[in-house]
């Protein structure tokens, strides 16, 4: 059986640079690991429109697995992402049964079928993003300054620079997926302690309470692949281990 490659989708705002310190990592030690950019931002920003949905995203992880061919997949979402690879797991699960060896939600969204990304948000972040989105035409909302995800000095000025407004969009699509068809699939949760970030937190009581989660710590900020790219990479390299 072939080794697992790893597959990363970045959270809003970001694209697959926000990976590099840890691919780089993963691939010194012999691994193979593929990022990819979301429609509509990072280096495909120029795509932003108001067509940009879920579903989307959904393809462009698809897309991907596809034209690399890979046959074992840990696939790794960041934050917004985990409503994307889980979508992305339904679908798999379904179409190509074993081809994902494991899913990891890296302090990320753990939807439930009907959720979206905003449903466990407060009300005053809902109205913040909804509000953004309608001054931008209903297009996109613009990135938070990298300070909210713990980061200082070099490393928030690194993010600040590359972040480009998130489509609106996906904000509120809702998810519908076979909650028995993830439960097959082995799961763990990256919970980045500090700071915790507080639009996470129900999802870190989630992963607490449910059955058929492995749940780890980083005492690290939201960001932990910019912040503590190498306490990620060993919890990455203990995953990869695992299903090897």
């Amino acid at each position: 059986m072939s080794h697992p490659a790893f597959v990363f989708v970045h959270g809003a705002w970001h694209g697959a640079w926000c990976w590099r310190r840890v691919m780089t990592r993963l691939q010194a030690a012999g691994c193979t690991a593929h990022a990819i950019t979301l429609t509509g931002v990072g280096e495909r920003a120029h795509l932003m429109s108001t067509q940009i949905r879920l579903t989307t995203h959904l393809q462009d992880v698809l897309g991907l697995i596809a034209a690399e061919e890979l046959d074992r997949v840990i696939l790794v979402g960041h934050s917004y992402a985990g409503m994307v690879i889980t979508g992305v797991a339904d679908l798999l699960q379904q179409s190509h049964p074993g081809l994902l060896a494991h899913l990891v939600y890296v302090d990320a969204v753990t939807p439930h079928p009907g959720e979206s990304w905003s449903s466990q948000h407060s009300p005053e972040t809902v109205a913040q993003r909804l509000a953004a989105a309608l001054a931008s035409g209903g297009v996109s909302f613009p990135a938070p300054d990298a300070r909210v995800f713990g980061l200082s000095g070099d490393d928030r000025d690194w993010v600040n620079r590359r972040q480009t407004p998130q489509p609106a969009g996906v904000y509120q699509d809702k998810l519908d997926f076979d909650a028995a068809r993830l439960a097959a699939l082995p799961r763990t949760f990256i919970d980045c302690t500090d700071p915790a970030l507080p639009t996470i937190a129900v999802m870190r009581q989630r992963v607490r309470q449910e059955a058929g989660w492995q749940v780890l710590e980083l005492a690290t900020g939201h960001d932990p692949m910019v912040s503590a790219p190498g306490p990620l990479t060993a919890l990455l390299l203990a995953i990869a281990n695992s299903v090897a």
